[in-house]
C-alpha cells in the first residue's frame, strides 16, 4: 500500500484531487501548530486520524523522516459517481455496498461484481472498508477492470441514481418479496448492507423494493459477498433470458 511521510508532503496530499487517503497515523506524543494542520484538512475531508507508536510509523516508512505523521494511500484511483451517471444505460448494473467493513469482504464482492458484468461498485466515503492491497488481491485482479466509486453520502446518491430512472433495489433478510420475484429490467442499482447491521434506515427507506434471499438451513444470513453473487446473477439470467 503507498505510504506518504512528512508534514509537508501529507499535508499536500491531503489537499490534492491526485491522492486518495485512506487514514493518517500520528505518532503518540507529537504535537505542534502544522500537525494540528494536518489534523484538521484530514477530518474536514473525512479522513480516519489514528494515534500510533513512534516505532509503528518508523517501520512504515522503512526508518525515513516521516515527522511523526504518515499518510496511508489507497492502492489505486477511483472514478468519479457522476461520470458513472452520465454512461447509464438501460443495462446498467451498479452494486452499492453500504458499510462492508472488512476488506476481504469488499475484495470479493468486487470480483463477483466483475465477474458478473456489473457496470461498477459505489461505497460510501465513512463506515465502510475501501481499495486496499488486501482489497485488491483478494479481488484476483478485478480492481483493474471494474469501476469503483467513492460517494460522500449513499443515500443522497441513491436519490440522484432515482432522478436518471435508476431502479434501487436493497437486500436485506427482512425484504417484503423473495429475490427471484423482481423483475430486474432497466437501469439497476443493487443495495447491499455491511456485516452485521444490514442496510442503514437512510438507505433502506431510498430503496424501491428491498428483497430477500430465503434462508433454509439454521444459519439466518449469508455472507454478504455471497448474497451479492446471488443477487445479481439472477439478474444477469433474467436479462439474458430476455434477449
Amino acid at each position: 500500500m503507498p505510504h506518504i511521510y512528512g508534514v509537508n508532503p501529507v499535508l499536500e496530499a491531503l489537499r490534492s484531487s491526485s491522492h486518495r487517503i485512506e487514514k493518517l497515523l500520528i505518532a503518540d506524543g507529537i504535537r505542534g501548530d502544522r500537525l494540528r494542520a494536518v489534523i484538521a484538512e484530514a477530518k474536514r475531508a473525512g479522513i480516519p486520524v489514528r494515534r500510533e507508536p513512534r516505532a509503528a510509523l518508523d517501520r512504515i516508512s522503512g526508518q525515513a523522516n516521516h515527522q511523526g505523521v504518515v499518510a496511508v494511500a489507497a492502492a489505486r484511483r477511483y472514478r468519479d459517481s457522476y461520470d458513472l451517471l452520465a454512461k447509464l444505460t438501460s443495462d446498467t448494473i451498479l452494486v452499492l455496498v453500504d458499510g462492508v467493513e472488512d476488506p476481504q469482504n469488499l475484495g470479493a464482492i468486487i470480483r463477483t461484481a466483475e465477474c458478473a458484468g456489473a457496470s461498477a461498485v459505489i461505497l460510501p466515503q465513512r463506515r465502510s472498508a475501501h481499495v486496499t492491497e488486501v482489497v485488491a488481491k483478494t479481488s484476483a485482479g478485478a480492481v483493474e477492470h471494474l469501476p469503483v466509486a467513492i460517494v460522500t453520502n449513499l443515500a443522497s446518491f441513491i436519490d440522484e441514481l432515482k432522478s436518471n430512472n435508476v431502479w434501487v433495489i436493497g437486500v436485506e433478510a427482512s425484504g417484503e418479496m423473495n429475490y427471484t420475484e423482481y423483475e430486474y429490467t432497466g437501469a439497476l442499482a443493487l443495495v447491499f448492507g455491511g456485516e452485521g447491521h444490514g442496510l442503514h434506515r437512510l438507505v433502506r427507506e431510498r430503496c424501491d423494493v428491498v428483497v430477500r434471499i430465503p434462508m433454509a438451513g439454521r444459519v439466518t444470513s449469508l455472507n454478504v459477498s455471497v448474497s451479492v453473487g446471488v443477487v445479481l446473477f439472477e439478474a444477469v439470467r433474467q436479462r439474458a433470458k430476455k434477449q
